[in-house]
């Protein structure tokens, strides 16, 4: 197996005394692992920066073996680490996508969303600038992998109109019609997940609860949940700086 491709790097651990085994998601070939000869070095370290977008090559002579990864640095995007909401934001992305996406499967809508979601967050000056945008790859990520929530009709009824609360059972839009009486244990559905255009703070904290409730349920599961740690943190900082 000889692979060569720019990717996005979403985690990397200590393997040995000196080396590291990265995992980095390519546009076309999905996420790849791969050992780093070298990962701890002085030299090496500020390339393998989750969030860092890297040309990597990987070979193995089998497809079943473990690669041995060599890594050139494309765009850093390290100075995102210095900055705690952002910090918080980058990890929790790139530790998601790591957990819930297979290896080796292409996932070019996923690749080229974190990438904006990414982008967007070096750029802007605050969290207002790429919180929607991260809500939306959450909701992107349970369509990729199967679990996508229905946010286009009533699950109830088929209306089409007046859609205001998401079932926590379903994944589906409940009219305001359809869910009197029950509202206390529906999602409020943010009008941005379905009709697009930019959302407030209340929001984006309504979707993120949305999504957070189905990843949990669906795709971070068994040993998977690690990185929901990381999510709370993530909340937590939004909701300071909301307040």
């Amino acid at each position: 197996m000889h692979l060569t491709a720019d990717a996005i790097l979403l985690s990397v651990r200590a393997h040995g005394e000196h080396g590291a085994v990265a995992r980095a998601l390519t546009r076309v070939d999905g996420v790849r692992p791969g050992y780093v000869r070298g990962g701890h070095s002085r030299g090496l370290r500020p390339v393998l920066q989750p969030g860092n977008v890297i040309r990597g090559e990987w070979r193995a002579r089998t497809a079943e073996q473990l690669a041995a990864l060599t890594v050139e640095l494309v765009h850093s995007r390290a100075a995102l680490h210095a900055a705690p909401l952002p910090a918080a934001a980058l990890e929790w992305l790139t530790a998601l996508t790591a957990a819930a996406l297979p290896e080796a499967q292409p996932y070019p809508h996923l690749h080229d969303a974190l990438s904006g979601v990414l982008d967007a967050i070096e750029a802007a000056p605050s969290a207002r600038g790429w919180a929607a945008a991260m809500a939306r790859y959450e909701l992107l990520v349970l369509a990729e992998l199967g679990f996508g929530l229905d946010l286009s009709a009533c699950v109830a009824t088929g209306a089409t109109d007046d859609l205001a609360f998401v079932s926590p059972k379903s994944g589906g839009a409940v009219s305001r019609a359809a869910a009197a009486g029950y509202e206390a244990r529906l999602f409020a559905l943010p009008r941005f997940l379905s009709a697009g255009g930019a959302a407030d703070w209340d929001e984006v904290l309504a979707a993120l609860a949305i999504t957070g409730h189905f990843l949990a349920r669906d795709v971070l599961v068994d040993r998977r949940r690690d990185p929901l740690a990381a999510r709370a943190r993530l909340l937590e900082r939004l909701q300071r700086a909301v307040a």
